[in-house]
């Protein structure tokens, strides 16, 4: 029993006060410096894993140059845009001096009985269509490869993989070979058909349903009766809407950039795509149609890709971190 009026913990039972000031959380005797448990802290006293001030430029600059870098050219095509034609190439092509947009639009669309807008209309089927099928193409067979075990699968899997790594203009010539003897050159088919297979979007899609599609919600859709197609069409497919986005604007991007195969493919300068006609334009003998016709084509051409990134931005960002955690 301890003496009245004698403090807690000063008896050989209890705590003692210097006791107290060390086991509190943030007391003192926590660490050296006073800052709190579990917090490594370096030589000069500051905490391990904070970015000095020296690291946070470096960082910063290294950053500005590739901004530059990726944004000089678009900054140069917008204001190559708007010059008035024949000044393309005077004075200062970084900065806008009389702005002629408008007279090079209606001489874009105007150029060659307004060949530019069937080009546009070409590059949307190629580009859309392509896109569309590619993507329910290869959310199948990712879906397929993912869930269906089968004899070879991983055969499949390994020939879809060592095909992603194959440059796609690889491809180009053994295609117009092939469709030499099918008599499908110079039309529609030619370009279109290439367009629907996608080897990353089947290994996105197989990577994406193997992780957001569980086994257990395909099992209870066998149990309720469901057919396969059901299941896939109407549960699959809702859990892997963002992987089916990020393969549409991916394989969009590559089908509306292509040069290389509609270019062997297309002789015919009503089915060529916009990227394969404006480069036609830049290489006529004389340029007849002008420097600043072909820029203001150019910057024409890049609007859809920017339009489309913009308007799906917030729906695919938020679908791959929703996927990412699943």
């Amino acid at each position: 029993m301890t003496a009245r009026g004698a403090r807690p913990g000063a008896g050989s039972g209890g705590v003692s006060g210097s006791d107290l000031s060390t086991s509190r959380p943030g007391g003192r005797g926590a660490n050296s410096s006073g800052r709190g448990p579990g917090r490594a802290m370096g030589s000069d006293g500051s905490p391990l894993g904070r970015v000095g001030p020296a690291s946070r430029a470096l960082v910063m600059f290294v950053m500005t140059l590739f901004a530059i870098y990726c944004l000089a050219p678009v900054w140069w095509l917008m204001v190559g845009a708007t010059k008035p034609a024949g000044t393309l190439f005077t004075g200062n092509g970084f900065w806008f001096t009389d702005i002629s947009l408008i007279e090079n639009l209606q001489t874009l669309f105007a150029a060659q009985n307004g060949v530019f807008l069937a080009w546009l209309r070409n590059s949307l089927a190629y580009a859309v269509g392509g896109a569309l099928v590619s993507t329910l193409i290869s959310v199948m067979m990712g879906y397929a490869l993912a869930k269906y075990p089968f004899p070879g699968r991983r055969a499949v899997f390994g020939v879809v993989l060592a095909a992603v790594f194959i440059p796609a203009p690889i491809f180009a010539i053994p295609l117009y070979l092939m469709f030499s003897g099918t008599g499908i050159i110079n039309t529609f088919w030619s370009v279109f058909i290439p367009c629907t297979v996608s080897p990353f979007g089947v290994y996105l899609a197989r990577i994406y349903a193997a992780e957001s599609v569980p086994d257990e919600v395909i099992e209870a859709g066998r149990i309720d009766g469901a057919r396969e197609l059901r299941i896939f069409f109407q549960v699959a497919i809702k859990m892997m809407a963002p992987a089916m986005l990020t393969i549409f604007l991916f394989q969009f991007v590559a089908i509306w950039t292509n040069y290389l195969l509609p270019s062997l493919m297309l002789s015919n300068a009503r089915l060529q795509p916009v990227t394969v006609g404006l480069i036609a334009w830049q290489q006529l003998r004389g340029n007849p149609i002008g420097y600043s016709t072909v820029v203001t084509g150019a910057l024409v051409s890049v609007a859809p890709i920017v339009i489309l990134f913009l308007s799906l931005q917030n729906f695919w960002s938020k679908g791959l971190a929703a996927g990412a955690i699943k």
